[in-house]
């Protein structure tokens, strides 16, 4: 079956996890990956555990196995001879070159964009570092947490300023490689008019400063600092987690009809002087947060997310990840994936988010194949490249 990038053939020099997860949503979109490991070893997340499953002498990372699906792999010493020579021959039948070694190791490799070019003057080359290719820090070697603190994004996370947190994933690294593989997208949509390919970079820094959103805005406009709140929204009330009897639900009053709606429910006035508007009751949020709690712990949970439910107004529970992945909601909408690993067995994967009007399944293709095993592909990429060539 054809699909949406089935004519794409993308070389996936990443590791560890952004680079990794632009090229797996390249593949789920029908894209072929050809993913260049070291030898003995390859990449670093197949070491990142526990857990791991599989066959004790076949152990395997679930980490890896969350990040690159519907990828061949295939091994290469790029430092040698051979492995250089194997990633030219792959780079003149490819469309995408992904990489994310820091700043001018690739071009110490021998594989300078320029020589990449050479080689394919179509190729789209996508590069993603830490904090830049440039600029006074553009060498600095760039894991998630570190640029979750270093871009802001763990002094708006947490219950308080004194407490910066990070955030549950690796977010960082999860928004440069969904911006990589937009930016793929773009260059590749504007090599179908001129011909030739371009580079795209971006960061983990790029990545998530693009994604301060109106925090951003607080300080750059307003001239405000945001700083962590726990879990209420700084610029609406009442949105956030408030206690119930049991487990605390969270409630989203994001217009006036909302809360309207909501205020009688846990006894409050919606025209009360203090709350009549947004701006009074985010000063007042604190005060507002007590007495809404003082009417929530009357009752447990599912009282009140009934009665919300009844009102119209937003609100949900928070759920665990096995409650998450058994919600029949979630499976409804294809987010997860049922593959064969020659270790591991049938097991279940997060699933792609895209969903397309005439597919009936999500993502760009209907079967997902395994994260591959480490130079699984040897041969068979091996014997396409002499096919590839030898048609040329």
């Amino acid at each position: 079956m054809t699909t949406l990038l089935s004519d794409v053939v993308v070389i996936d020099l990443t590791r560890a996890l952004a680079g990794p997860h632009a090229a797996m949503m390249l593949g789920d979109l029908g894209a072929r990956v050809i993913k260049v490991e070291t030898p003995g070893s390859g990449d670093d997340s197949r070491g990142w555990g526990p857990p791991f499953v599989g066959a004790d002498d076949e152990q395997v990372s679930t980490y890896f196995l969350s990040c690159n699906r519907n990828k061949e792999s295939v091994t290469a010493d790029l430092k040698s001879p051979a492995g250089k020579e194997l990633v030219r021959r792959l780079v003149r039948q490819a469309d995408v070159l992904l990489e994310n070694f820091r700043p001018g190791v690739l071009d110490r490799l021998g594989f300078s964009v320029d020589e990449l070019h050479a080689l394919n003057p179509a190729l789209v080359v996508c590069s993603i570092t830490g904090f830049g290719h440039d600029g006074p820090e553009g060498g600095r070697a760039g894991y998630d947490q570190i640029a979750q603190g270093e871009a802001g994004l763990m002094s708006l996370t947490g219950p308080s300023p004194d407490e910066p947190t990070k955030v549950g994933v690796p977010m960082g690294d999860l928004l440069a490689g969904m911006y990589a593989a937009y930016g793929v997208l773009a260059a590749l949509h504007e090599r179908a008019s001129t011909g030739r390919g371009r580079l795209v970079r971006t960061s983990l820094l790029a990545a998530i400063v693009a994604t301060h959103a109106y925090q951003g805005t607080r300080w750059t406009v307003g001239k405000e600092v945001p700083a962590g709140i726990g879990n209420h929204h700084p610029s609406i009330a009442p949105y956030g987690l408030f206690r119930t009897a049991t487990a605390p639900v969270q409630v989203a009053c994001g217009s006036e009809g909302l809360w309207r709606a909501f205020a009688p429910l846990v006894g409050l006035d919606p025209d009360d002087g203090k709350l009549s508007t947004n701006r009074l009751r985010v000063v007042h949020r604190d005060e507002l947060t007590e007495l809404i709690e003082a009417a929530l712990t009357e009752h447990p949970a599912e009282h009140w997310l009934d009665q919300l439910a009844a009102a119209g107004v937003p609100a949900g529970k928070v759920r665990s990840l096995d409650d998450v992945y058994d919600w029949e909601q979630t499976r409804s909408q294809g987010l997860v994936v049922a593959v064969a690993h020659p270790s591991a067995g049938l097991i279940e994967l997060p699933g792609p988010p895209l969903r397309f009007d005439d597919l009936p399944y999500a993502g760009g293709r209907a079967q997902h194949q395994p994260p591959p095993g480490l130079g699984e592909h040897n041969e068979s990429v091996s014997a396409w490249l002499d096919e590839r060539e030898a048609a040329l």
